[in-house]
């Protein structure tokens, strides 16, 4: 049974809701990493990635969503797939999702980053 289809309103907020939760994870992840380049670096390379990752597949998936036209479909219709070309419809959603994600979890690893590079010497937040 095919469900309504996706809409481009919902995908973005749930996307959004998720990269603001993704954050978490760099936040718990930089007390993992304890040495204080190491743990610069890790900030580091965690923003640039979701930065450059986020905004190569959000521009892919807009691009998909844009070449479907008003068949989008959830990956639970993907057994409703019947030509070579429309798992386009299914990969859309996916990547519009997954690129607003890795765009929002770039500003909290670059905000952390600044705070652990002027955090004073000895401080629980500039590491050992």
């Amino acid at each position: 049974m095919l469900l309504p289809r996706l809409r481009l309103k919902g995908v973005l907020g749930r996307g959004a809701m998720f990269g603001v939760l993704a954050n978490l994870v760099p936040l718990i992840g930089m007390f993992v990493v304890t040495e204080h380049d190491d743990r610069e670096t890790f900030l580091a390379v965690v923003s640039g990635l979701g930065l450059i990752a986020g905004g190569s597949l959000l521009l892919i998936g807009l691009f998909f969503w844009s070449a479907c036209g008003s068949d989008v479909r959830r990956w639970r219709d993907l057994r409703t797939v019947t030509g070579q070309t429309e798992g386009v419809t299914i990969m859309a959603p996916a990547c519009v999702r997954a690129g607003v994600v890795g765009l929002l979890l770039f500003p909290g690893p670059y905000g952390l980053y600044h705070l652990v590079d002027g955090a004073a010497f000895g401080s629980w937040l500039y590491g050992s």
